[in-house]
């Protein structure tokens, strides 16, 4: 590590410059295998691009790291991706070759073919797997050899880019990681918002602006459950007084899982990309381009880090809790963590077999899905919903829990009805399951499902609206401050309650056959993802970063942060709604200029690029607090929480010694209430 961390930077830059020219020839080797022919123009197409840009980052990371962690596991998954395709093309080629269809010469039938790139997709993970080390100490278990509880973290930055049992460093890289997502797949969404400015197509052809809105859609849900995962993982075991997670190594392993998912749905790009949005309903999905099937598998894998997660994160809450903390002692983010959790480890299944049945229709020919085979397309979308609604739960359940955790803290007096917010998660998350058809009532399911359905639906608002009465009841005649976290805490109230108003017109059948389909729906659906979880994501963010790094970010930045993305992002989602009831159809390249529709679009692309712009002075609000040496260790915000009761950042096993819950989590301005002892031998 000591030779790799003396690197120049000229010597890195070349890393990165090797990585991008290396990306480009990449790009067109796998668009020649696919399609079995060359074409220059592909050189200056967008994957081409993006694909030089992701190996340039690798060829970054290879000159500041060495062959190590991250960068050896992608090293191994590009490799076990071409040796898995190339086994499946020799034994095509061979087994065509001696029954006389091919002769030795005949070169133009040795390309890659679509069960060569599944195949090779699905080695390439488990080879990432094994490369960046996430499977070795189960492998020394196997063979008998001892492992120790814990593995000593090396010193430093280096620490997040390889294999770590501390939960909460698989927190920060989790985090980490959906920032970097969050960021690709909202540059995709700037890209085609650009095309949407004015009417007719100017700047992306069809084909690319169906893959990038479908990718965009995909890559915002990962970017979401990872960052669900990360803060998840870093709060709840000191919440609730563990050491760690249960199962350390499975914490690591549902992580490290998710990067090679992450990196095939990128590589659906350079694979023709696909059209179907991020839903993926067949048949378009059974005839998209190769790129369809890199993102079925991407997902599956994905799924399987929210699976395994949820499972560690139950164990851990409901057997590792401190003394004292009895079920309604909890703090009321371990109840949403708890019922997200919940969720996600009965649901994720039913996503990950409807898009595993869809990859076997197409490469097997099995009709599942299939009406001239006797197969029902229907079914595909009740197994894709089952999931994917209360997959919105699972999107919200954390940010609400977040905001409940913050706003007694910064209005000085007790959460109202804590108990009954505690309940609500676990309401919002057995409605969320019965609620799915809603999403079809246009779809051509019986009719007489609409009608429990569309009950079911509104009924759901009952839980939901039980944490804003709790919300509003603690801020009145609380002593209310307004730093930056609970700047996003009353933003994203007042966001998600938007979004909460315009659903049911959604789930009413009258409104929703009109509506279904619309820019009413993304308007509303991006209010419920913002307010429900990308505001209070920021906002834990400003929140608990003193806690991760004893530094505090800069509150000048984080308001313009704040002030410049809240009106920007209301301009984009009440602007779309207004066209949406207009008419204008959603998941479109370009529409009629007689319509009336582009002065709306120009000002949400712009208000789009205000969004960016609010993000950019993020990250630069972090650059400059970690490049700052101003510390602040103590309890920043005069919390309760054990967490805050400690110096930050906090060390390797979280707590020197057990402590004792003996009060109530959000007695905040009650003389003499106490919720913690930390030393009860004292």
């Amino acid at each position: 590590m000591s030779k790799n961390s003396s690197r120049s930077v000229g010597s890195v830059l070349l890393f990165a410059a090797a990585g991008f020219i290396a990306g480009f020839l990449v790009a067109v080797l796998l668009h020649t295998l696919t399609t079995g022919k060359f074409e220059s123009a592909y050189l200056l197409d967008l994957p081409s691009w993006l694909l030089g840009t992701l190996l340039a980052v690798v060829g970054l990371l290879y000159g500041m790291l060495g062959y190590w962690g991250v960068v050896r596991g992608i090293f191994w998954q590009v490799g076990g991706t071409l040796a898995g395709a190339f086994f499946v093309t020799l034994v095509r080629w061979l087994l065509n070759f001696t029954g006389g269809k091919y002769s030795l010469f005949d070169l133009n039938t040795f390309g890659f073919t679509e069960p060569a790139w599944v195949f090779g997709a699905i080695l390439g993970a488990v080879a990432f797997l094994v490369g960046v080390g996430s499977l070795t100490d189960w492998y020394k278990w196997a063979k008998g050899e001892a492992t120790s509880e814990h593995h000593a973290d090396i010193p430093g930055w280096r620490k997040y880019f390889g294999v770590s049992l501390d939960h909460k460093v698989i927190g920060i890289q989790y985090t980490f990681t959906s920032l970097v997502l969050l960021s690709v797949g909202g540059t995709f969404a700037l890209v085609f918002r650009t095309e949407l400015a004015k009417s007719g197509l100017q700047i992306i052809s069809l084909q690319l602006y169906n893959s990038l809105m479908s990718l965009h859609g995909m890559l915002m849900i990962v970017s979401i459950l990872l960052g669900i995962a990360g803060v998840m993982n870093y709060l709840v075991p000191m919440m609730i007084g563990a050491q760690d997670m249960a199962f350390p190594r499975l914490n690591a392993f549902s992580f490290w899982i998710a990067i090679p998912a992450a990196l095939l749905l990128l590589s659906s790009l350079a694979l023709g990309g696909f059209d179907t949005g991020w839903t993926g309903y067949p048949p378009l999905s059974a005839r998209a381009p190769l790129g369809m099937q890199m993102f079925f598998v991407a997902v599956w894998f994905a799924g399987w880090s929210s699976i395994l997660g949820a499972l560690n994160l139950i164990v851990s809450a409901l057997r590792m809790r401190a003394r004292g903390m009895t079920a309604f002692r909890m703090p009321i983010f371990v109840w949403a963590s708890l019922a997200t959790s919940i969720i996600s480890l009965t649901a994720t299944q039913l996503i990950g077999l409807s898009f595993q049945l869809v990859l076997f229709q197409r490469l097997f020919g099995m009709p599942f899905f299939d009406a001239a085979k006797g197969g029902n397309p229907i079914l595909f979308q009740h197994l894709f919903w089952f999931y994917s609604h209360p997959a919105v739960y699972v999107f919200v359940l954390p940010g609400l829990g977040i905001i409940s955790e913050l706003l007694p803290v910064f209005v000085r007096k007790p959460l109202f009805g804590y108990k009954w917010v505690a309940m609500s998660s676990l309401g919002i998350a057995l409605v969320g399951f019965l609620v799915w058809a809603h999403h079809m009532f246009a779809s051509g399911m019986n009719e007489y499902l609409r009608v429990p359905f569309m009950y079911s639906t509104l009924l759901v608002a009952v839980p939901t609206g039980v944490k804003f009465f709790s919300w509003v009841a603690t801020l009145w005649g609380g002593k209310i401050r307004t730093p930056v976290p609970m700047l996003f805490v009353l933003g994203g109230i007042i966001v998600f309650l938007l979004g909460g108003l315009t659903g049911p017109p959604n789930a009413t059948v009258s409104t929703d056959l009109h509506l279904t389909d619309t820019y009413f729906i993304v308007g509303h659906f991006h209010d419920t993802m913002f307010g429900g979880y990308i505001f209070p994501f920021f906002a834990a963010l400003y929140y608990w970063f003193p806690k991760a790094t004893g530094k505090r970010l800069d509150e000048k930045l984080g308001k313009l942060h704040f002030w410049l993305m809240t009106p920007s992002f209301l301009i984009v989602t009440l602007f779309m709604m207004r066209i949406g009831l207009l008419g204008m159809r959603r998941r479109i390249a370009d529409y009629d200029p007689a319509l009336g529709f582009d002065p709306w679009n120009l000002a949400i692309t712009i208000a789009a690029f205000g969004i960016a712009a609010a993000v950019v002075i993020f990250f630069i609000n972090i650059i400059k607090t970690l490049r700052s040496s101003k510390m602040e260790t103590g309890n920043v915000w005069n919390s309760r929480s054990p967490e805050w009761q400690v110096p930050s950042p906090m060390p390797a096993h979280n707590y020197d010694h057990e402590f004792e819950v003996v009060g109530e989590p959000y007695d905040y301005g009650l003389p003499g209430s106490v919720y913690v002892n930390m030393h009860p031998e004292e």
